[in-house]
């Protein structure tokens, strides 16, 4: 047996083993197989990182640097997340099953990220307020929060740490990451970037574990300012009755079940080039994952039959690989439930035009086909179920307002593709979706200057842009007697 990769928690400045030394395994999702040994952090480990981060914050250099100081320390960082892009590439897919072609590239792209937000680090300023009373002088300053605890899943798990820490470090905050305890192996590389680059102890700390109790005793806190949560609405309800033991505020990315529109004059390439990357891309597990999409009935067929057919070409296989279009499933959990919500699917009348099983040519690993499901109605529990997984539904649509109603009929809200050539139309409809997030004649395009969030289920508060590091920051107001009298006698009114 091929003995496991061991790895320890960052905490204070120093790698340690979780409380009692126990850890749990990570698997390989590509041959189902354990291949790595992950501290399995306690209660205790979790306030333990909490009390390094406080610590670091009140009492360690880094709030006190100045703004252009810490942003030198954040592009370090981010120049060494370039330098080291093929390592973390590698880790995260050994770990997660995604295409090392994404995570490469992936860990290449969130150093712009925190480029980005090291040039924010000495943008934030306040105002001069025209008060309306004599000889006062009154302005405004942004200053930190304090300890922010960084939630994430195992999916796109640098670049969710990317657009949490470094808003929150540029603003001169400390942190608390929780790794997902499906995927931790990534994380903690990055922590040992973290120290290359020369942050002080304290100010990042990664703790892994399950949200019992090493979640709950992190987003309950006493100690803990902000949470940032990225996840499901199950796991979210969790975090806000926690915040209430420490009233931290919180902001949510919950996911959803995007929908794609095309309309009857899109540009057909285009569209399956848009619709196979929002769905099939990363093996469908993204939260803004274009899971449903919408034909007009006018070239539903045509675009079905191209669609289908492209499908049909997708390689499955090793994500090391460079040939491989699409890897695995990141958990064998979720090949049952995805393959019980197509079964269901298909019994209430959806006609499976392609996928639907494991693939038969690979015998081990959490693979499953890309899947699409010519929906009859609305009405399917699988059309508002967020799977996570390579399964589209197709539905059709008569005109504009149906295409509109059809799409803002869900509980999510995280974000929304409309492909048309009638730039009027698209922008009439952008105008009309409850969403976040709407690429038009695109899909999947990020940006560290556009910021992202949702409605509905899938969360509130947004990442990314200015607003991201703002909302690592409280304002302070500072009133300024610049009269050389007494002030008035309070108990004499004028």
């Amino acid at each position: 047996m091929t003995e496991l990769k061991r790895y320890q928690m960052l905490i204070g400045g120093a790698w340690v083993d979780a409380e009692g030394g126990k850890t749990f395994e990570s698997f390989n999702p590509a041959t189902g197989r354990p291949w790595a040994a992950i501290p399995e952090a306690s209660g205790a480990d979790a306030d333990r990182a909490v009390q390094a981060a406080h610590r670091a914050f009140i009492e360690g250099p880094w709030p006190r640097m100045t703004p252009s100081e810490r942003g030198k320390i954040l592009r370090r960082l981010g120049d060494l997340l370039a330098e080291n892009s093929e390592h973390l590439g590698r880790t995260e897919t050994v770990d997660t099953g995604k295409l090392l072609k994404e995570t490469r590239w992936q860990a290449r792209y969130i150093a712009d990220i925190f480029h980005y937000n090291a040039g924010l680090a000495d943008k934030l300023h306040g105002d001069t307020l025209p008060i309306d009373k004599p000889d006062l002088f009154v302005f405004t300053t942004r200053e930190p929060l304090g300890v922010v605890a960084a939630i994430v899943p195992w999916n796109s798990q640098l670049f969710l740490v990317a657009v949490k820490v470094g808003p929150a470090l540029a603003a001169g905050n400390t942190v608390v990451i929780k790794a997902s305890e499906h995927a931790s192996a990534a994380l903690l590389e990055f922590g040992k970037l973290v120290e290359q680059a020369g942050f002080p102890p304290g100010v990042v700390n990664i703790v892994t574990g399950f949200g019992e109790p090493c979640g709950r005793t992190l987003t309950s806190h006493p100690l803990v300012s902000r949470i940032s949560f990225t996840g499901g609405p199950a796991s979210a309800r969790h975090v806000i009755r926690n915040s209430a033991e420490n009233l931290a505020q919180v902001s949510l990315e919950l996911g959803g079940k995007s929908p794609i529109l095309v309309f009857e004059d899109a540009d057909p390439e285009n569209v399956v080039n848009g619709v196979m990357a929002g769905i099939f891309g990363a093996s469908g597990q993204s939260c803004v994952a274009g899971s449903r999409l919408y034909l007009h009935e006018s070239i539903a067929e045509n675009v079905l039959g191209e669609l289908t057919a492209r499908t049909q070409q997708i390689r499955i296989g090793d994500p090391l690989a460079d040939e491989t279009q699409m890897g695995p499933l990141a958990t064998e959990a979720q090949i049952q439930r995805i393959g019980k919500a197509v079964d269901t699917a298909v019994a209430e009348g959806a006609k499976l035009l392609h996928g639907g099983r494991r693939p038969r040519s690979l015998n081990a690993g959490w693979f499953y086909e890309p899947t699409i499901l010519d929906c009859p109605d609305q009405k399917l529990q699988i059309v508002d179920t967020e799977l996570f997984g390579p399964v589209l539904s197709v539905l059709r649509f008569r005109d504009e307002q149906q295409a509109i109603t059809l799409a803002n009929d869900t509980q999510y809200g995280l974000a929304c593709g409309i492909f048309a050539k009638d730039i009027a139309r698209a922008m009439r409809v952008s105008k009309a979706i409850r969403a976040g997030i709407v690429w038009i004649n695109t899909y999947r395009a990020v940006s560290p200057i556009a910021e992202f969030g949702g409605f509905k289920n899938s969360g509130y508060g947004r990442e990314g842009g200015f607003q991201g590091i703002m909302d690592y920051t409280r304002s302070k107001t500072t009133w300024i007697n610049t009269s050389t009298t007494p002030m008035a006698n309070p108990f004499v009114m004028r």
